[in-house]
């Protein structure tokens, strides 16, 4: 028989403690994994989270900012932008405003440390009961506006893949939040977060907000308005004030409520600015507002390849400018420039009326020149890329009537409503006459005033820099500095007649018989600067053969213009086109003693935090011996000296107390497409261009047509002006006397014997001799 054998059993453990031990494994892993996500997050291992922010960029945070452009007497004038951005600090923003944010976004804001995880738990709640809320706190969504946390370059591998996209940006949005608040006060982050947030109508933090909405800085907001501002974060376009005002007003009632809720404010007080209307004071900054619309441009093409060369982004970095602007100077030319164009245009209006100004050489309509003007313009293009070669198309878009905003000169507002179809209105815009003006200090090269044209907004073509027209008579001086610089003299003579100049031009002989503008000549000699200052086109023609036409181009370039110039015997005269901006250096040099000062119009960058970049200094350098300088200053006052001078216009003005002198050059082109104005005075150089946009739009008379009717009144305008400011501190004065001594001759003003006139008493006696028979 078998023995039994004794099973002997192991003592069983406690069911309870396998658990806990599960649990606890459990639970370690997990919070090893938690951790290990994390970490890996936040040193994005193996690329596949994507880089969150280092630490100098948590120290150092830089949201996009507007570069700012401010004159030399200290006014903004213009920013630079893709977010238009100005920050405050703290104590810059309405309590109220502060209150009513973390009233509607944040109530606990003063209690978390970067994640609220009261607010996370209730949206939980809210998601399962299918109410979906959110939970972010002001941190969480500076991180993620401040550190682009969700865009692409911010992903990794795993970032491209749905779901795991969103739950990675929220992660590193917790982990930047954690780390803001470690950094920061929360003072700090708010002003932070309300520098950096989008309001819509391209208005980025809260002072441009405050701006554009209410026409007010932070510090003075009403609560109602600061309720609006907070209201747009939850989405600026559908609450925005300006385009959706009842939907704005039902949120800014739900942010008022909120403040009530929390005790910012008593119920009596929310209800009753619940029941307020919507009131604004909208206006969105743009690049066509403001002063010097023209000069910021300059500016920016300018600093485009500076800051490429220095590392730095004038959209985005927000530098400070400052220009040799003078925002007081700038707006005499401005209104100058205005005020004479509106009876310009007028007097050109009058003059065409019933017929289009484009004409050729015979001042016969140019047939087709519309039609063949807008195949040129970007416009058209874009046509052709939509219909490619079907014209019917294009055509039937040309002609067919839309309404838009187009420029006048007939009310204040400089644009009025119409139905035009684009060949209307190309033809419409093709009848204004166009302007540039700049003035410079000749000593500094500090360019104080720039007017690049008639109205940015719907001509953005610079007429300073940009354009180059044919200078006319305004050429004249190059001729003449250059003969006196190489051994004439002012009261020289050269005989006013006739001529005729034999050339050579590129192997082919030519011949050139150039007229007085009046076709008459004297016949008798006459002195250099009569000749000058009465703009006679023979004696010019005749000195630059004497001086050679190549000497003249020498000194033409020597003195600073800069575009390409023919050697030819009508150099004198201005068929080379050539720019407002390099006339008004050049001319410069003849006050500045002989010194070609490169025009200047930025003084010194800083960054966005007040440090100084990079500071700019003049460049000078001799061209012209002094007493050179001041003979050419004598023989530019013959403008206003000399009989039948051209600049005599300029006694219109109220220019001339305390013996002030302004020399000065007129220049017209031959079929008056051109109009000019050179003025220079003891402290400033001024120069003019006035003209159609085309060469074949033009006053058909020189009565209309000439520089001293369509430039020097700007001159004299502005002039006016700038004398009356007295805080500029220009004076009326004579020029300064030469510090070296002048060996030419200079003093011999023309003095032509006064024409008498028989009085009333001895008209009477020979009209009776006359009538008697008596004399023959």
């Amino acid at each position: 028989m078998l023995q039994e054998r004794e099973v002997v059993e192991k003592p069983k453990k406690p069911i309870h403690k396998s658990i806990i031990r599960f649990v606890w494994k459990c639970l370690f892993i997990g919070v090893a994994f938690v951790v290990g996500y994390l970490l890996s997050v936040d040193n994005n291992v193996f690329y596949l989270f994507g880089a969150s922010p280092s630490l100098d960029k948590l120290e150092n945070p830089r949201s996009d900012q507007a570069s700012e452009l401010y004159t030399a007497d200290g006014q903004l004038i213009g920013k630079y932008f893709q977010e238009n951005r100005s920050p405050v600090s703290y104590d810059s923003v309405s309590p109220m405003l502060i209150k009513a944010l973390i009233a509607t976004e944040d109530a606990r804001f003063y209690e978390h440390s970067g994640i609220d995880p009261a607010a996370i738990a209730s949206a939980v709640y809210g998601a399962l009961q299918g109410d979906a809320r959110g939970a972010s706190t002001i941190t969480q969504q500076l991180a993620k506006n401040l550190y682009k946390t969700r865009t692409n370059e911010s992903k990794g591998v795993l970032g491209h893949i749905p779901v795991a996209d969103l739950v990675i940006s929220k992660t590193k949005e917790w982990l930047t939040a954690i780390k803001l608040e470690q950094r920061y006060t929360k003072q700090e982050i708010l002003a932070m977060y309300l520098n950096t947030v989008d309001f819509g109508s391209n208005s980025f933090g809260i002072k441009v907000a405050s701006k554009t909405f209410f026409g007010t800085p932070p510090d003075s907001l009403k609560t109602e308005e600061a309720a609006v501002l907070v209201g747009l974060l939850k989405a600026p376009t559908y609450y925005s004030p300006r385009f959706n005002p009842e939907n704005a007003t039902r949120r800014r009632n739900t942010v008022l409520a909120q403040l009530a809720k929390y005790n910012y404010i008593s119920p009596a007080k929310a209800d009753s600015l619940s029941q307020l209307p919507l009131v604004l004071d909208y206006s969105v900054e743009n690049h066509y507002d403001g002063p010097a619309t023209y000069f910021r441009g300059a500016v920016a093409d300018y600093l485009q390849e500076w800051t490429k060369q220095n590392g730095y982004d004038l959209y985005r970095d927000g530098l400070k400018i400052y220009t040799t602007i003078d925002s007081r100077m700038q707006a005499h030319a401005e209104e100058a420039m205005e005020e004479h164009m509106r009876k310009l245009q007028r007097r050109f209006d009058n003059h065409w009326e019933g017929k289009n100004p484009w004409v050729d050489e015979d001042n016969r309509e140019i047939p087709g020149f519309i039609e063949e003007t807008i195949k040129r313009t970007s416009y058209y293009q874009r046509l052709k890329d939509k219909y490619g070669k079907d014209t019917a198309a294009i055509n039937k878009e040309l002609h067919t009537p839309r309404e838009m905003m187009v420029f006048t000169w007939d009310n204040d507002s400089l644009e009025k409503k119409v139905t035009m179809s684009p060949l209307d209105s190309l033809a419409y815009y093709k009848h204004f006459l166009h302007g540039g003006m700049m003035t410079m200090d000749p000593f500094s090269g500090h360019i104080k005033a720039w007017v690049g044209g008639i109205n940015f907004k719907y001509f953005k073509y610079d007429h300073v820099k940009q354009a180059r027209r044919q200078p006319g008579s305004t050429f004249k001086p190059f001729v003449y500095v250059a003969a006196i610089d190489n051994g004439y003299s002012p009261c020289d003579k050269v005989v006013d007649k006739r001529v005729t100049i034999n050339y050579v031009e590129n192997g082919e002989a030519k011949s050139w018989s150039p007229t007085n503008a009046d076709w008459e000549y004297t016949g008798a000699p006459m002195t250099l600067r009569r000749a000058m200052g009465k703009s006679v086109n023979s004696v010019t023609a005749q000195l630059t053969e004497l001086v050679g036409w190549e000497t003249v181009v020498k000194y033409a370039h020597r003195l600073g213009i800069t575009s390409p110039l023919d050697a030819v015997p009508s150099i004198g005269l201005g068929p080379s086109d050539v720019s407002v901006y390099d006339m008004v250096a050049a001319y410069s040099t003849f006050p500045n003693q002989g010194f070609y000062t490169e025009p200047m119009f930025i003084t010194r960058i800083e960054d966005r935090n007040g440090n100084l970049i990079h500071q700019f200094v003049p460049k000078q350098k001799k061209v012209l011996s002094e007493e050179t300088a001041f003979l050419m200053m004598h023989m530019l006052k013959g403008g206003m000296e000399e009989p039948g001078g051209t600049s005599q216009a300029l006694w219109e003005y109220d220019l001339w107390k305390k013996g002030n002198e302004i020399g000065g050059k007129t220049g017209t082109t031959s079929n008056h497409s051109d109009g000019w104005y050179m003025g220079v005075t003891k402290d400033l150089v001024t120069g003019i261009w006035v003209g159609g946009e085309d060469r074949s739009i033009h006053f058909r008379t020189s009565q209309l047509g000439e520089g001293s009717k369509t430039a020097l009144p700007v001159f004299g305008l502005y002039m006016e002006k700038i004398y009356e400011d007295e805080e500029l501190g220009y004076t009326m004065g004579r020029f300064p006397k030469p510090t070296v001594d002048i060996s030419k001759e200079y003093n011999c003003t023309t003095v032509l014997p006064k024409q008498t006139l028989p009085d009333s008493t001895q008209l009477d006696s020979v009209l009776e001799l006359l009538n008697t028979g008596n004399i023959l």
